[in-house]
């Protein structure tokens, strides 16, 4: 059964919009616009994960995390207009396990559910194998067999997003949608230096071990071989 996510955004677009991407990525979602209704919906309902915005009519985002807290440990994505940094610490400190600023872009949220998803399951990835490959989303942190791979903020996000897809090729353009979200220009050989040093700092800690892979004319993918 897929993973059931709860998108509570009162901009009703902008939850469609949310709802197709979480239904292409195989999870199940479901839709709510109104604060009032996010607690009862949740008392009656299974659901893996709740992204939740933080300006709701009827009761805010903020108020809902707290309590919520009181019967559940779901997993909270809180997604919000607000960027002072009292507002992230505010919503973490209530029980929310990550923070989306708006505007984002609508993969970002899917790949931080996906790896929201993960570290609350255990933190291992969802294959198996003796490489024993860790990745830690909150410290942006990587293990192999138990050693730190020591990896940047952007190697980090492109290991994870290929590790969350094995054997699934992504182009160059897939993973530069995945870990630039801002708006900037960015040459597409910039993706190849990046797994050039991802592949050169995994192949110290494990040599021989190849987990990433260049597919000739289309990208790149994640695989133990």
């Amino acid at each position: 059964m897929n993973e059931v996510i709860l998108v509570v955004e009162d901009e009703h677009k902008l939850a469609s919009l949310l709802h197709d991407y979480l239904l292409q990525a195989n999870y199940s979602p479901h839709c709510l616009h109104s604060g009032l209704e996010v607690l009862p919906w949740l008392r009656q309902h299974h659901v893996d994960l709740v992204l939740l915005d933080l300006m709701l009519p009827g009761r805010d985002g903020m108020e809902i995390c707290k309590e919520l807290r009181t019967f559940s440990n779901v997993p909270v994505i809180m997604l919000t207009a607000r960027v002072e940094e009292i507002d992230r610490v505010l919503g973490l400190e209530l029980g929310a396990d990550d923070y989306i600023c708006k505007p984002f872009s609508p993969r970002e949220v899917v790949a931080r559910v996906r790896a929201v998803l993960r570290r609350t399951g255990g933190g291992i990835l969802p294959y198996s194998g003796e490489e024993e490959l860790v990745l830690d989303e909150l410290a942006y942190k990587a293990t192999l067999h138990g050693r730190d791979l020591g990896l940047t903020a952007v190697e980090f996000k492109l290991l994870s997003y290929l590790a969350a897809n094995p054997g699934r090729i992504f182009s160059r353009d897939q993973l530069m949608g995945c870990i630039y979200t801002e708006q900037r220009i960015v040459n597409d050989r910039t993706i190849d230096s990046h797994i050039k040093k991802l592949r050169r700092k995994i192949a110290e800690v494990a040599p021989g071990e190849e987990l990433v892979h260049s597919v000739y004319g289309v990208g790149y993918k994640f695989e133990k071989k």
